[in-house]
């Protein structure tokens, strides 16, 4: 983490990103509303659910704010998120919320170790540059014991898996998305507790609780 190569390309990473998400800012709720009625607002609630209802969150990735709504008046959250135009619209759904916004990667979480009750990430995992490195900075902030909850959308099992490598290799150069990441997978190896998967959509999208 304090190597000063690492440093830097998480900063490249992070600008690339910003580029691109920070355009796609203004459109994203118009543009995932199709999925938020079908699924994903369904997932967002259980996985809300699955974090203790009162103490301190974390949630990686917070985007637009899409779960800010889900969590419970007890619950104290740190909403973090690398891109400005996203936390602009996030900071409109959290007033009112004891919701406070902080911009970082998930790679470089500006926290002390196990300072947090539970974390949450929904659609995280697909663009961060290095799950390894996410999955070690959610273990060191959050207390031993604590539940990790992921939505992911992920590589699925079967036909459908060689299909999304190829996709990958549109999206990640564009979008930064990688469509195949195996990310219960990547959570075991990061040494966490994979307690219970949920699978949508022909295990497309996946429901992750797991224990640090």
């Amino acid at each position: 983490m304090s190597d000063p190569t690492s440093q830097r390309s998480f900063d490249y990473a992070s600008s690339r990103q910003r580029t691109i998400y920070d355009r796609f800012a203004p459109r994203f709720d118009r543009f995932m509303q199709p999925l938020e009625e079908r699924l994903l607002r369904q997932l967002r609630a259980q996985a809300v659910a699955c974090l203790p209802r009162a103490g301190r969150v974390l949630e990686i990735g917070a985007g637009t704010g899409a779960n800010f709504d889900l969590y419970p008046r007890e619950a104290m959250v740190a909403a973090s998120e690398p891109n400005g135009e996203m936390i602009a619209l996030a900071r409109q759904k959290a007033k009112g919320k004891r919701i406070d916004l902080v911009r970082s990667v998930a790679e470089m979480l500006p926290f002390a170790d196990a300072t947090f009750d539970g974390a949450l990430a929904t659609l995280v995992f697909c663009s961060v540059r290095s799950p390894q490195i996410a999955f070690a900075e959610l273990k060191r902030v959050v207390k031993r014991g604590a539940p990790i909850v992921m939505v992911e959308h992920v590589r699925p099992e079967g036909w459908l898996g060689p299909v999304f490598d190829v996709v990958s290799l549109l999206t990640v150069p564009f979008f930064a998305d990688h469509f195949n990441r195996r990310t219960a997978r990547e959570a075991e190896k990061a040494g966490l507790n994979v307690r219970r998967i949920e699978r949508r959509a022909r295990g497309i999208f996946q429901l992750i609780v797991c224990e640090a």
